[in-house]
């Protein structure tokens, strides 16, 4: 044994948008052993196969439209409104998980869409679940770019109002912002990131720089890891991406290491607490 000791940061681990949708998800699943969940509840493919063994059961869009008379979660993430339309329809009792963080922000593109005076840029993943609900609040109208390249491509007239998917760098938006206006547009701009995932960012340029090595614990799907494990890579080099404690590689470590344990607002603390047990047989 390499004798090394790992600690988990405590500010890592769901935020508290996963934490009320699954605990949501628990209690029906307690009570009645069975549960649809709109999407993967959390992009984290070990929490969700643990729900799954309680009775979860995830289905898509086309599924939502088939199912009557039923008890469905909608997430975190949120939904765009013809969700609420197919449930209404379908006599199906939702479980509306929705971060209130999401909400807010579903709001306010609505009322600036239903204001009509510039369009709407959203700087998001295509395909996310929270972009679709607010490409929702649009009628789908809404331009989503991802980087430079595709923002550069689109045809934009003068004025834009930019809004951004809650789990974004916060640097990464103003960077945006501020090109925007370099070149030439009158920008509304609306800073839509949800500060348990900017904090995350500067707490972890601090926690990172006391270990010799950093273990970041995320699901492959999960945006907000990707960005949280690049801080962790640019402030400690020596950082490493795991899906769970089976991933670990011992050429990584060395005897009396001290070992920093840290994770995306989608990894469970048991997950974190999983890879550390694993670290300390090594």
């Amino acid at each position: 044994m390499l004798n090394m000791t790992a600690t988990i940061d405590e500010d890592s681990g769901f935020c508290f948008g996963v934490t009320y949708a699954i605990e949501m998800a628990e209690e029906v699943l307690k009570e009645e052993g069975r549960l649809y969940c709109l999407g993967d509840i959390v992009h984290n493919d070990e929490e969700v196969k643990r729900l799954i063994e309680k009775g979860l059961k995830i289905i898509d869009t086309e599924e939502l439209k088939t199912i009557r008379d039923a008890k469905v979660l909608i997430r975190a993430h949120g939904e765009p409104p013809e969700t609420y339309m197919t449930a209404l329809a379908n006599n199906i009792e939702l479980i509306d998980a929705s971060c209130p963080v999401v909400l807010k922000l579903q709001n306010r593109v609505k009322e600036s869409f239903d204001d009509d005076k510039a369009p709407i840029l959203i700087y998001g993943k295509h395909g996310h679940a929270e972009v679709k609900g607010l490409l929702g609040q649009t009628l789908g109208e809404a331009k989503v770019f991802t980087n430079q390249e595709e923002l550069d491509q689109l045809d934009l007239p003068h004025k834009v109002k930019l809004f951004s998917q809650t789990t974004k760098s916060t640097k990464s938006l103003y960077g945006y912002r501020d090109y925007l206006k370099a070149k030439g547009h009158e920008v509304e701009f609306n800073d839509t990131i949800c500060r348990q995932v900017s904090n995350r960012d500067v707490h972890l340029q601090e926690f990172v720089k006391k270990f010799d090595v950093v273990i970041f614990v995320a699901g492959t799907k999960s945006s907000n890891g990707k960005i949280l494990y690049d801080v962790c890579k640019l402030y400690n080099d020596n950082s490493y991406f795991v899906s769970n404690a089976s991933e670990l590689n011992s050429s990584w470590f060395k005897a009396n290491y001290n070992v920093g344990i840290c994770g995306a607002t989608s990894t469970p603390f048991w997950q974190m607490r999983e890879v550390q047990e694993a670290i300390e047989k090594i």
